[in-house]
């Protein structure tokens, strides 16, 4: 077993017992490696110690209750391993910016840190060939657009820390604003019937270490719609990563994260990097499968 699949193992292992007692030991046992050495790879592999992962998932877990469920906070707190609501409440509030309370009377769209699949940092794939991993399949294609695609939504300024690797926690701006464009989609014309929504990321005038964030819905080409932004999709050949989880929520709360560090590494591996924009392209959710897309421009490293 690699040293990775070790700590794989334990990642699932804190998973299935978010609600109970954990320990070092267990979880150094269950590994196979001593707990010194089973703590250093653990924060090598995932960025944060043990201790620290386990309340940021039994956080995420939490949360989902209190938008969900009607048990009181302290009941909460308990059920996920914390030792009173005041524990509780200080590791909310630190994660979020808000208090249970705040959250449970106003349910705001929270980013999460989001359960590794490590795997995705050691197996390659080949273009067109599928990659299985545990609850996603991940596919690099490439596709070349004859005609370009006009997209009108709403654009904000984010932190890009909140789009990249599910690795930081907070109001997720990204998902709100999704929530605002779908309260304001009828006001936009010429909508067209099968296509898409999307989402573009680029520069623009964002300031360092942000970046514009759209959130839009595909149009005839010629639209313009005073108070919202546009943007068109040049008619070029794309990389395109898809990707697929078994419901919506798995598909925009974990994969599109996994997806994207896999991605970020493939194209390390093929001496290719990202233009100034990236794309994400979704489509419309089934009862068998929820999909979406990333496109990039691929540009060789050697040029």
């Amino acid at each position: 077993m690699h040293a990775w699949e070790s700590i794989q193992t334990t990642l699932e292992l804190i998973e299935e017992r978010l609600s109970e007692e954990i320990s070092i030991d267990d979880l150094a046992n269950a590994a196979n490696l001593s707990p010194f050495y089973y703590q250093r790879l653990f924060k090598r592999l995932v960025n944060k110690t043990v201790m620290e992962y386990i309340k940021l998932r039994r956080l995420a877990k939490a949360s989902e209750h209190l938008a969900e469920h009607k048990n009181r906070i302290l009941d909460v707190a308990l059920n996920f391993g914390f030792e009173s609501h005041e524990t509780f409440t200080r590791a909310f509030k630190k994660a979020y910016g808000l208090t249970p309370e705040e959250y449970r009377a106003n349910p705001v769209k929270l980013n999460q840190f989001v359960k590794p699949e490590l795997i995705l940092n050691y197996i390659m794939v080949d273009e067109g060939v599928p990659l299985i991993v545990d609850d996603i399949v991940i596919e690099v294609t490439r596709r070349r657009l004859s005609n370009p695609r006009t997209f009108i939504g709403i654009e904000k300024e984010i932190p890009i820390c909140q789009l990249m690797g599910g690795e930081t926690t907070g109001i997720a701006i990204a998902k709100e604003l999704w929530m605002k464009l779908g309260s304001q989609k009828h006001n936009i014309p010429n909508k067209i019937p099968g296509g898409n929504e999307f989402a573009a990321l680029y520069m623009g005038s964002a300031k360092e270490g942000n970046c514009m964030y759209m959130a839009g819905i595909e149009v005839e080409p010629g639209t313009l719609v005073e108070g919202y932004s546009i943007f068109e999709l040049p008619a070029k050949e794309y990389l395109v990563c898809g990707f697929e989880a078994e419901n919506f929520n798995e598909l925009v709360d974990s994969a599109v994260f996994k997806a994207d560090k896999f991605m970020e590494r493939w194209m390390k591996n093929h001496n290719l990097i990202a233009t100034d924009f990236a794309i994400e392209m979704y489509y419309p959710t089934t009862p068998e499968v929820a999909y979406m897309e990333h496109w990039t421009i691929p540009v060789s490293i050697e040029q």
